[in-house]
């Protein structure tokens, strides 16, 4: 008898993109959304094969995006046996349960996308813990969808589906588990706490950052340590402390989770214990990818999560990274004959108001020497004023 063979490899799960294009929105930037949002899809271990956009006023309430948008997406799906569909913005449980209906294939939006992501890179306890309490609080208000073939039925007495109570049933049980998620992180937070403060003689410098700009790769180069790095999204979940000394001067440096447009509410709350290490920071490094087109967005998008950390007014040192990766842009979109060279944007008022900043590459090592003597300067003066008679500094 002829033996069969089969293969166990797991498929990757092919993906559609639908972006919704609203009135302030442009071209360029709907297109670096949906960039962004099939990078996602690809470090969740997804392929993206198609994309597909609406320009609305708004949303639809029902299903997002318009019906006819709708229709054209489900024959697409239907003729190339797609697995699943990612929505660009968070859906509501009566959207996300509408375009279940009519698609028949897995649905998924810009955050619970995230938490996948998230769930997979967790590596601490504490990680864990966040990412499954933030995975119950995105989970507890869409239930209902997940019991449909239990709905009370129609048709009198003895017809009666036991949905209801088993919704009930399943809402109790997450609120319990959610209580004890958060007595967790409690407990957590005290022994980080305990931590800290033994931490508290030396300065502590903190690099913030949009995820995947390149901070993990710094953290490694000045630190001389082995943090897990990645061109992946979200590679760094878990805050990393490590001492470092710069000539005869000690001090931490702690490498922390990047922030992300539209990061999901449940995300920022569960993970504001893991940001202390920025909140307690005296110098804050803000690594910025000066090769990706929108990194002033993701400037603006950090500077506005530092602000809801209550962080803004802290000492910030500005690293552009990736210098070798940078392309010349043009200065007017309507006028590309105006390419700025790195120079020029050396010398521009992005750099200024930025400012002290420093240009480097962490990959090829470029400008690193001036990078330690820039945050060498800024530790030592902290230092200084804090211990004036340190004898460790002579």
């Amino acid at each position: 008898m002829k033996q069969k063979f089969y293969d166990t490899a797991v498929k990757q799960e092919t993906a559609v993109l639908v972006g919704v294009v609203t009135p302030g929105q442009t071209d360029v930037q709907t297109k670096e959304y949906l960039e962004e949002l099939e990078f996602l899809v690809d470090t969740a271990g997804g392929k993206t094969v198609n994309t597909f956009t609406q320009r609305m006023q708004r949303p639809d309430r029902a299903t997002f995006v318009g019906s006819g948008k709708l229709e054209e997406i489900k024959a697409y799906v239907t003729e190339e046996e797609i697995d699943l569909v990612v929505f660009d913005d968070e859906l509501s449980p009566s959207q996300l349960r509408n375009i279940e209906a009519e698609l028949k294939v897995k649905i998924l939006d810009r955050s619970n996308l995230i938490l996948d992501i998230f769930a997979g890179r967790a590596q601490t306890a504490q990680a864990k813990t966040q990412v499954e309490l933030a995975q119950l609080q995105y989970l507890l208000p869409r239930l209902t969808r997940l019991w449909t073939h239990l709905e009370r039925q129609k048709g009198g007495i003895g017809m009666r589906g036991p949905g209801e109570s088993q919704i009930e049933t399943d809402r109790r049980l997450i609120l319990n588990k959610i209580s004890l998620l958060k007595e967790r992180l409690r407990q957590i937070d005290k022994q980080n706490e305990t931590q800290r403060k033994n931490r508290h003689q030396l300065v502590r410098t903190a690099l913030v950052g949009y995820t995947n700009v390149g901070k993990s790769t710094i953290m490694n180069m000045i630190s001389k340590s082995e943090v897990f790095a990645e061109n992946k999204l979200f590679a760094t979940l878990d805050t990393t402390v490590r001492k470092v000394v710069v000539e005869n001067l000690p001090f931490l440096l702690s490498d922390t989770v990047g922030f992300i447009r539209k990061l999901p509410h449940h995300l920022v709350e569960c993970f504001k214990s893991t940001l202390d290490e920025v909140r307690e920071a005296d110098i804050l490094i803000h690594v910025v990818d000066v090769s990706h087109p929108s990194f002033e967005d993701q400037i603006n998008t950090v500077n506005e999560t530092l602000k809801d950390l209550g962080a803004l007014d802290k000492p910030v040192i500005t690293v552009f990274n990736k210098i070798d990766a940078y392309q010349p842009t043009p200065i007017h979109a309507e006028d590309p004959a105006e390419p700025l060279t790195l120079e020029d944007f050396k010398h521009s008022w992005m750099a200024s108001h930025n400012s002290p900043a420093i240009f480097i590459s962490a990959l090829k090592k470029e400008n690193v020497e001036e990078f330690r003597k820039l945050l060498y300067d800024k530790v030592i003066a902290i230092h200084t004023e804090r211990y004036p008679y340190d004898q460790l500094l002579y």
